[in-house]
């Protein structure tokens, strides 16, 4: 089976996508590739979730089997909770589906699950997971614009194909998000400290304080905006999250230690009054604050990044989390055989200030390129 394939293939159309799971990702993601024509099909395990997603728009029309509409659509979302996207994977796949994705914050054991269950269909099949969300719940809170400017994070294996990857990160474009892809457990790791420890020390915090007994009231009274701004997220749907952390127990554990390690550090500077030291975290803590993008929107001159790649399983991966790893924005992916079939032409499409860099990293991972502005 050929690993490249053209360029046309790579960037078609998406007209008809199924989405499992019509709550507030799920609802975002209909809403969004509605307002872009896109005919959704929804599909929930609870009649009145994909009733109300039908309701508000987000769905042109629901589906009670997967398998009688997966080989009809272009791709196959799922927005189910973390514990159940494996199995819904491997049904999607043996229902035909063409291209599948999910949106859940862990990606290890999914694609691991997947590829030990179907490792001739696994190709077919890329994680995702958009840094995006709210405190509400339910396609009640969805919205079109839910992803505009997020990350939609991408986890591609060396068996993934290449059309796949490309058809998922059409999709995920059509919704606003930038896309960038990381390997599964360099995924994990990182979400672990970005999104799962946050969300326990909220919830954790929160928790301190409700138990402060008869200071209770006078306490969320007083409450001023630091208080609020750290607890937001403890407001969320905590039905995901006892899942999330079975699923990503080692690297939320990981995360934990340095965290707790760092708070018994900052607990010595307050008892023994090192006031330096505290300056000094204040002050490293607040220039990193000021350094976080506050979009993740491309925007300036582009250059064409042209890579030389054999056709090899694996190659799209490879290049994908290396610009990954380099913060590299990917703008646009266009892949097409050379006429001997014996390998092909990636071009990556990236902001002409990182066209340098990138190419280089490339050359030192083996893989010849050029590059020019657009």
């Amino acid at each position: 089976m050929s690993h490249l394939v053209s360029g046309p293939e790579a960037s078609e159309g998406i007209s008809t996508v199924a989405v499992v799971g019509t709550g507030l990702i799920g609802g975002s993601i209909g809403l969004g590739l509605r307002d872009r024509g896109v005919h959704v099909i929804g599909l929930d395990d609870d009649a009145d979730a994909s009733a109300a997603a039908l309701d508000a728009g987000a769905i042109r029309e629901v589906a009670t089997d997967l398998a009688a509409v997966a080989n009809t659509v272009d791709l196959v979302i799922l927005a189910t909770p973390v514990a159940t996207i494996a199995d819904w994977v491997i049904a999607a796949l043996d229902a035909g589906a063409p291209a599948v994705t999910d949106v859940g914050s862990v990606k290890g054991p999914v694609v691991e699950a997947v590829a030990a269950a179907r490792p001739n269909d696994a190709a077919r099949y890329v994680g995702g997971h958009p840094m995006a969300g709210s405190e509400q719940s339910g396609v009640g809170g969805a919205t079109a614009n839910l992803f505009a400017g997020a990350m939609w994070v991408l986890t591609p294996t060396e068996h993934t194909e290449p059309h796949v990857f490309a058809r998922v990160r059409t999709v995920a474009g059509m919704l606003g998000a930038e896309t960038v892809a990381v390997t599964p457990t360099q995924h994990d790791a990182l979400v672990a400290m970005v999104s799962h420890v946050p969300q326990l020390a909220a919830t954790t915090l929160m928790d301190v304080a409700a138990k402060s007994g008869e200071e209770h009231a006078m306490m969320l009274r007083l409450a001023a905006g630091g208080f609020r701004d750290m607890t937001r997220i403890a407001a969320g749907n905590p039905l995901i999250w006892p899942d999330i952390c079975v699923a990503n127990r080692d690297a939320i554990l990981s995360a934990l230690d340095h965290y707790v390690a760092a708070l018994t550090e900052v607990r010595r500077h307050v008892a023994f009054g090192e006031r330096d030291a505290l300056l000094g975290l204040l002050e490293r803590a607040r220039e990193e604050r000021r350094s976080l993008p506050s979009t993740a929107v491309i925007s300036g001159p582009l250059a064409e990044v042209r890579v030389r790649v054999p056709d090899r399983p694996g190659v799209l991966a490879e290049l994908t989390t290396l610009a990954g790893s380099m913060a590299v924005n990917i703008a646009d992916i266009e892949i097409a055989h050379t006429i001997e079939g014996t390998g092909g032409v990636v071009v990556l499409v990236v902001p002409s200030e990182q066209g340098a860099a990138l190419v280089d990293a490339l050359a030192s991972a083996g893989f010849p390129s050029s590059w020019s502005t657009i």
